[in-house]
């Protein structure tokens, strides 16, 4: 067996990974490797055995800890919340008015301390909101559990009551209860961050796989300072190994056990082999294994996994809306364009007016844009420039402030008339998109829609935001507008908003929207 060469000095340092944690276990491991050779390879596993009831305790401890601490704070919450309701209820701590509307919605009787909080314990077990990860705080798997906890002790009152009572007081419990629960579950992340900082309490992580996949997957924010994995070094599959890594994968059971590592995560490519042989050593060290998928954040898909016949896969898809939330989408455009149209329409015809007599030429100005699926369609704004002035924007272009030719903005266009100029900063020059939205060409939320000769320029995986249609508004417009002057950035913003899509995020991005308007960030 060749000897395991030793990291060079700047190991810790290499690019683009910066490892976080005791830098002691990374520099004592070639002295502790040397050490190992002197055993025979079955006893360095039997080393790792004796080492892996210690690594299954502690993961079994963080998850009992995690497990009773989200429990205590959920009823301590409910309880809380219980208390205050009673106290506007009963005690018109609010004032009459406000208790006599709690009443309707929640009777006396209701929420009935340790039977509600079975139940809510029960439903937050069944969708699995005690899991590890992000599963605890997700906003939908909480709704769920609110939403079958409510309904539990509701049946039989069902009966009692009739129908209609027990609906309002179902949807005014499970919406009150969701609320505390979201905002507990985040306000639990904060509070346990200050009592046990996560650089103290994160686990030792080992990575294996190629030297840039593993640099680039302790860089990732599932790996950054601040959460439950501390990055020590990586263990490269190809020979020589790189510069930096601990050693070739040939080694792994030495390098497992010298380096005390409590994770391995695989990255990239390595061969059936070499995987087989890592997640034997890991698991037989007690170790948590995990595989870092490569496939979904290069194609920009959504992975999903699926069981056939006993075996599992990862089914790919398109980050892109189905069935049910288009119809949910399409339903929040129609009402939103409707409404905003008969609000507004004294508004946008005040605004034509001055327009038609602060310079000459039209009142609404049309562009061609492109839309879902590649569609070209008119866009509607009211002219902010002056009449002619599209045909000098080549001219322009060296003095956009994003300096890629995929965006444009001039934070002092010339071709813009005072009157413009306003319309352009309280983004009142796009309210005729309303019509857009009515006519199905565009949505109140989604992506930017860009020009032809922008998406001209697109690579492959720029053409995800056209898997639904534009918006009025969306995550690059709340996320600061021409703030954010990165197109890469624009687009994963984008992606992300197609990826998670809910009617509750695109209300959420509707009600940020028009505080970031009156602000005026970053309008131009």
């Amino acid at each position: 067996m060749e000897p395991v060469q030793s990291p060079p000095s700047n190991a810790i340092a290499s690019p683009g990974l910066r490892w976080s944690g005791p830098q002691r276990a990374i520099r004592d491991i070639p002295e502790e490797v040397s050490h190992l050779r002197l055993e025979r390879p079955a006893d360095v596993r039997l080393r790792l055995q004796r080492r892996a009831p210690a690594n299954v305790r502690q993961h079994v401890r963080r998850g009992v800890v995690r497990l009773a601490v989200l429990v205590a704070v959920d009823m301590l919450s409910f309880g809380v919340m219980r208390e205050l309701l009673r106290a506007v209820r009963e005690h018109a701590l609010l004032g009459a008015a406000v208790a006599e509307r709690i009443r309707l919605g929640f009777p006396t009787g209701s929420l009935n301390g340790w039977q509600y909080a079975v139940a809510l314990f029960v439903g937050l077990v069944v969708v699995g909101a005690y899991g590890p990860g992000d599963q605890r705080r997700d906003p939908r798997r909480l709704f769920a559990a609110c939403a079958l906890a409510t309904a539990l002790p509701l049946w039989a009152t069902l009966w009692t009551r009739g129908v209609e009572p027990v609906l309002l007081q179902y949807a005014a419990t499970v919406v009150l209860v969701w609320l505390a629960l979201v905002v507990e579950r985040l306000t639990i992340d904060r509070v346990v961050a200050r009592v046990y900082p996560p650089d103290q309490n994160a686990i030792d992580t080992l990575f294996v796989g190629p030297a840039g996949e593993c640099i680039a997957a302790a860089s990732s924010p599932a790996f950054a300072t601040g959460t439950d994995y501390r990055p020590i070094g990586f263990v490269d599959v190809q020979i020589p190994p790189a510069p930096g890594a601990l050693g070739h994968v040939s080694d792994m059971p030495l390098l497992l056990a010298a380096s005390g590592a409590q994770v391995v995560a695989l990255c990239g490519y390595v061969t059936d082999k070499q995987f087989q042989d890592v997640v034997d050593v890991a698991l037989a060290g007690g170790c948590q294994v995990l595989a870092v998928p490569r496939a979904a954040e290069v194609a920009g898909v959504h992975p999903t996994t699926v069981w056939r016949r006993g075996q599992p896969l990862v089914q790919l898809t398109a980050p892109s809306l189905k069935g049910p939330q288009l119809i949910a989408k399409r339903a929040l455009d129609l009402i939103g364009a409707g409404i905003g149209l008969v609000v507004l329409s004294p508004v946008i015809a005040i605004l034509a007016v001055l327009i038609k007599l602060g310079s000459p030429g039209p009142v609404f100005f049309t562009q061609e844009r492109v839309g879902q699926g590649g569609r070209r369609f008119k866009i509607f704004k009211l002219r902010t420039m002056v009449d002619g002035a599209e045909g000098k924007r080549d001219e322009l272009l060296s003095q956009s402030v994003y300096g890629d030719a995929r965006l444009f903005k001039m934070p002092s266009d010339p071709r813009m008339t005072r009157l413009g100029r306003w319309l352009r900063q309280t983004s009142l020059d796009e309210l005729p998109q309303l019509v857009n939205v009515l006519r199905g060409d565009m949505s109140l939320v989604g992506p930017r829609p860009p020009l032809p000769c922008e998406v001209a320029l697109y690579e492959a995986h720029h053409y995800a935001r056209f898997d639904v249609k534009p918006g009025m508004t969306g995550p690059w417009q709340v996320a600061g507008r021409n703030d954010v002057t990165d197109f890469e950035r624009v687009v994963a913003l984008e992606t992300e908003y197609i990826r998670n899509w809910s009617l509750a995020s695109d209300l959420a991005i509707l009600l940020r929207t028009t505080p970031a308007v009156l602000r005026m960030e970053g309008a131009h």
